[in-house]
C-alpha cells in the first residue's frame, strides 16, 4: 500500500498530450494513485483509447482530442473535467514537439510553432485550469520540461528556447498564484528511451548512444515510467511546501 501522502483518490488531474509515450505513462501512474483522469492529444483517438486501457484496469477515465494552443479548447477541456468530475485538482502539460535543425536554418514557421504548442499552450492550459482551481483555494501544475532548458544542446536552440520559458513559466506562476494555493513546478527529463520509440533499431546512432551513457551517471537512458514516481510527487501532498522547483530527472546527467 502506497503512503497517504501519495494517495490522490478522489481527485481529478488532466494530463495533456497523454494519447501515447510519457503522457500515457504518467496518466496509467495517476490512476493507479487513485485519481481521475482528463486525458487529451492532438491526434484523433489516442487520448480515447488510454482512457479506455484505464478503465479496463477499474480506474475512471475520459479522452479527448484538444489542441492546448488553442485557449478556448482548454477552456473546453477544462469545463469537460468539471462536468464529469465536479472538481479539478491537477494538471499535468506533457504536449510537445520537437525539432533538430541548426539555429540559421530554422524558418520563421517552426520557430513559431515550436513556442505556439511548447509555451503557449503550456501557459493556456494552465490558465484555464486555474479558474476552478482558484476558486477552490487548491491545485497544483506540473510542466513537463527538459534538462535542454539548463544548458544548450547544438541544434536544439528553438526546442531549447521554448523550454526555458517553461521553466520561467513555472516560476512567475508558482509567485503568482501560491499564496491562493496553487502550486507550480516541473520536471525536467534527460535522455529517455521513449524518445525513440518510434525510430527504426537499426538507425539508432550508437555512437552517440555510448556517449549519452557515457556523461550519465547512471550509465543509460531513462526510462518513461521512471517519471511518473516525480510527477505523483509534485502533484500530491507528499510535496505539499515545493513549488517553483524544476526537478531533473535526467539519471544524473546535469551535475555530471
Amino acid at each position: 500500500m502506497s503512503h497517504p501522502i501519495f494517495d490522490l483518490t478522489g481527485r481529478t488531474a488532466i494530463v495533456t498530450g497523454s494519447g501515447r509515450g510519457l503522457g500515457r505513462a504518467i496518466a496509467h501512474g495517476l490512476s493507479e494513485a487513485g485519481a481521475n483522469l482528463v486525458l487529451c492529444a492532438r491526434t484523433p483517438g489516442s487520448a480515447r483509447s488510454v482512457a479506455e486501457e484505464i478503465a479496463a484496469r477499474g480506474g475512471r477515465a475520459i479522452g479527448l482530442e484538444i489542441d492546448c494552443a488553442e485557449r478556448d479548447q482548454c477552456d473546453r477541456l477544462v469545463d469537460a473535467a468539471l462536468e464529469r468530475f465536479g472538481r479539478l485538482d491537477i494538471l499535468v502539460c506533457n504536449h510537445g514537439i520537437g525539432l533538430s535543425k541548426p539555429a540559421e536554418a530554422t524558418t520563421p514557421a517552426e520557430w513559431t510553432e515550436m513556442l505556439r504548442v511548447n509555451l503557449t499552450g503550456y501557459f493556456f492550459a494552465a490558465q484555464a485550469a486555474a479558474r476552478p482551481m482558484l476558486a477552490q483555494g487548491k491545485g497544483a501544475i506540473v510542466m513537463n520540461s527538459s534538462n535542454g532548458s539548463f544548458i544548450g544542446f547544438p541544434g536544439l536552440t528553438a526546442y531549447g528556447a521554448s523550454k526555458g520559458g517553461v521553466d520561467q513559466l513555472v516560476r512567475q506562476l508558482a509567485v503568482e498564484w501560491g499564496e491562493r494555493g496553487i502550486r507550480v513546478n516541473a520536471i525536467n527529463p534527460g535522455w529517455t528511451e521513449n524518445l525513440m520509440a518510434h525510430r527504426n533499431p537499426q538507425a539508432v546512432d550508437e555512437e552517440k548512444e555510448a556517449e549519452i551513457r557515457r556523461m550519465t551517471p547512471l550509465r543509460r537512458r531513462g526510462r518513461a515510467e521512471e517519471l511518473v514516481g516525480p510527477v505523483i510527487f509534485l502533484a500530491s501532498d507528499a510535496s505539499s511546501f515545493v513549488t517553483g522547483l524544476c526537478l531533473s530527472v535526467d539519471g544524473g546527467w546535469f551535475v555530471f
